[in-house]
């Protein structure tokens, strides 16, 4: 026989080692070809060397055909394993950049909350009355279209009483209506239920009324009196709850007033223990 006993006998052993139709394939394709080279030695067919080498490579070829999925399959199995052991990470990479981006939001809003605190100690006012300044936390901002309020986070225990005025950096905020042992609910000068009365800056007197908006209204002006812009709103302290001379806003052309202090970007503020108004509230 022109093809080699070992070179079936290795050919047999790789087809062997398969499994499944890789192994059936190796085997019926070595047997089939054995067959042939039987028939035709038996018939005194004679092999010359190009059909020997030709033989040879066909015996070779299966050998190779019959390994080639051992040598490869583990190499697969790995790449896809790999891949999934890549998906995983990235995903876990993924959570963890979302911790560190809201860990980053958290510090973000710690430190202006800080710069809100450290301000507000900053200011003379708050220095020199440290003993009777109260300051507290916004904690529930209760505006609707008209009533606006927000609930902090100091109540009687703390000393405050209804009628206090609240302010922010000095600036005119409201009063407190409501107590109770750890909270307080402040009405703000823009809610429909607020009336304090104003000085302008050029000696008039007038009320500021709430509007429900950010801006209240100038109403009981002496009938002369011209109103121009940027005119300086201070509280004039007839009621007895505020201090005369509070900042408040600057005037418009059309009678409203422009609050120094935006009601709606309160976080922090300041609550006078020095005025404690006897009157209705």
């Amino acid at each position: 026989m022109s093809v080699s006993r070992d070179d079936f006998s290795i050919a047999f052993r790789s087809a062997l080692l398969q499994r499944g139709g890789a192994q059936k394939f190796s085997v019926l394709s070595l047997i089939f070809l054995a067959l042939i080279i039987f028939f035709l030695d038996v018939y005194g067919v004679k092999f010359t060397k190009p059909v020997r080498s030709f033989l040879n490579d066909v015996v070779y070829r299966v050998t190779f055909l019959a390994s080639t999925p051992t040598r490869f399959l583990p190499q697969v199995g790995k790449d896809i394993s790999s891949f999934f052991n890549v998906k995983e990470e990235n995903e876990r990479l993924k959570l963890e950049l979302e911790k560190f981006k809201l860990l980053e939001l958290n510090v973000e809003f710690l430190t202006d909350e800080n710069k809100n605190l450290q301000k507000i100690l900053e200011t003379e006012y708050f220095n020199k009355n440290l003993s009777n300044i109260i300051l507290a936390k916004v904690l529930v901002d209760k505006n609707s279209p008209f009533l606006k309020s927000i609930i902090i986070n100091k109540g009687t225990r703390a000393g405050i009483l209804k009628g206090m005025p609240v302010t922010k950096d000095n600036y005119l905020v409201g009063r407190v209506v409501e107590t109770n042992y750890l909270s307080s609910r402040v009405l703000l000068l823009n809610d429909l239920n607020s009336r304090i009365p104003v000085t302008l800056n050029e000696g008039a007197q007038a009320i500021l009324s709430g509007s429900g908006t950010n801006n209240p209204i100038l109403e009981y002006l002496p009938e002369d009196y011209e109103i121009i812009e940027d005119i300086n709103v201070f509280a004039s302290g007839k009621d007895g709850i505020f201090t005369s001379g509070t900042p408040i806003g600057v005037t418009n052309t059309d009678g409203t007033v422009d609050l120094f202090i935006d009601p709606n970007q309160l976080s922090f503020v300041t609550v006078n223990l020095n005025v404690q108004y006897k009157g209705k509230l």
